[in-house]
């Protein structure tokens, strides 16, 4: 029996990006260079389902290397990322201050932390500060959800919390992060606490 199974939502993932593995390389770079004029200016949620195309379609131009030939121009206000020289196109989630912005090609730190415009990263760290600690309830030990009474209601109270959080991040962070980036695309659930991308309401 195997370690990690496949997830039926990963295989499900897979059999969407099988559409894309049609693509010839041309075909692949011009949709790709195409769907980032379509999401420039804007911030997006995560679980769009444009997003969720695009992301499958770019990962598989990543294995391809699609970039590195040069196949398609990607629109002008698009720089090249460092970590894997595709268009940047950076990801906010609740591990920001460890991760920094997460590059939708390569899945690699497109944006340390540090690096981060000085005149957003104060609000953004304390953003995430604020999550950190709602977000670490879903992984409470024995000890922490004795002590809490009822761990039931610490975990559903932390859920809201973490809705709330997560609107804060597209309603607010995420619009002036996209004053320093061409798009950017922001983290709208936490699986831990089960919050669906359908709960979180800007």
């Amino acid at each position: 029996m195997l370690d990690n199974p496949e997830s039926p939502l990963d295989a499900l993932w897979k059999e969407y990006g099988r559409a894309f593995r049609d693509f010839d390389d041309l075909t692949l770079a011009r949709w790709l260079a195409q769907t980032l004029g379509q999401i420039e200016a804007k911030a997006w949620r995560l679980s769009h389902p444009l997003l969720g195309a695009y992301r499958l379609g770019a990962q598989l131009a990543h294995d391809r290397q699609i970039w590195f030939k040069r196949l398609a121009t990607a629109p002008a206000a698009y720089q090249e990322s460092a970590c894997c020289r595709a268009p940047m196109l950076p990801l906010l989630t609740r591990d920001v201050r460890d991760a920094g912005l997460i590059c939708q090609h390569c899945n690699e730190t497109l944006i340390p932390f540090e690096e981060i415009p000085a005149e957003v990263r104060g609000e953004v760290e304390a953003w995430a500060a604020q999550y950190a600690p709602v977000h670490a309830v879903a992984h409470w030990d024995d000890c922490q959800r004795k002590s809490a009474g009822s761990y039931d209601a610490a975990y559903e109270n932390a859920a809201k919390d973490v809705e709330v959080l997560l609107a804060q991040a597209g309603s607010v962070i995420a619009p002036k992060l996209l004053e320093f980036y061409p798009a950017l695309i922001w983290e709208d659930q936490d699986e831990c606490l089960e919050v669906r991308p359908e709960d979180v309401r800007l």
